[in-house]
């Protein structure tokens, strides 16, 4: 009788997949490392009701040696873990109160630094590095914009087609990056959350220190009168982070898992 009860316990211990010895559960596989923008296919999650696009792993050329002096030099970035960024900027309906423009859908501007700070830190995330942005805007082919290395007028809303007005965000669909982000050349620039340092660019060397709140900070994105290099995925400018207008919005990111 014993022998026949445990041989029940097995079959049924085989059956559930039982093991003695580890109950923790295997951990799924990281994202492998991307090559070349076409490696990728855009992934959108919801976070609290915000579509987020996912950034994979891999490397690519911050900086432009054309471009201006603090551009300069372009070095490799390394993601070792993915991430994920806002698929458009916060809009003002997001936010909970309006910038300069007031349709529910345009993008939340007209604030400072550390109010972009900490309104990503409210929904669990973080603003983005300026590697990070410019990474989901460039990725690994090192584009110059996030559609190619051209400027087209078509895929993004500024100073020639938008003369002092910024759009709902996504209405330029076809201008989205590698990784499915929208406006991430046009309607507004875009806080990031590192002060404003020369290159190269490193993590660890205090520019992300986010308790300063008097050293400038970068913005991104570009907008209106830099029509002939701001709106660049590489150009870089700076304000103080108590610094307001209504041509700066934002987009949160938040770190995989």
């Amino acid at each position: 009788m014993t022998a026949k009860i445990l041989t029940i316990a097995l079959l049924i211990c085989v059956l559930a997949a039982c093991d003695s010895t580890d109950s923790t559960p295997t951990p799924l596989p990281t994202t492998a490392p991307v090559t070349s923008n076409a490696d990728w296919t855009p992934v959108i999650q919801t976070f609290d009701g915000v579509e987020m696009v996912k950034v994979p792993s891999g490397c690519f050329m911050i900086g432009n040696e054309e471009g201006r002096r603090d551009e300069r030099p372009p070095h490799e970035i390394c993601f070792d873990a993915p991430f994920w960024i806002d698929r458009t900027e916060v809009t003002n309906a997001q936010f909970g109160s309006n910038g300069n423009g007031q349709n529910p859908n345009q993008p939340r501007e007209n604030l400072t630094w550390t109010e972009a700070r900490d309104f990503c830190a409210s929904r669990g995330g973080r603003l983005p590095t300026e590697a990070e942005w410019e990474y989901a805007a460039r990725g690994p082919d090192n584009l110059m914009y996030p559609w190619g290395n051209e400027l087209d007028e078509d895929l993004l809303i500024f100073d020639r087609n938008s003369p002092g007005l910024t759009a709902d965000v996504g209405s330029k669909p076809e201008g989205g990056s590698w990784v499915g982000a929208l406006d991430m050349s046009g309607n507004v620039w875009e806080w990031v959350s590192s002060l404003y340092q020369p290159y190269p660019y490193d993590a660890t060397d205090g520019r992300e220190d986010l308790t300063d709140t008097t050293s400038a900070r970068v913005y991104r994105g570009g907008i209106n009168s830099y029509i002939d290099f701001g709106t660049g995925s590489t150009t870089r400018f700076q304000f103080t982070p108590d610094h307001r207008d209504w041509f700066i919005g934002f987009r949160c990111a938040r770190s995989d898992g």
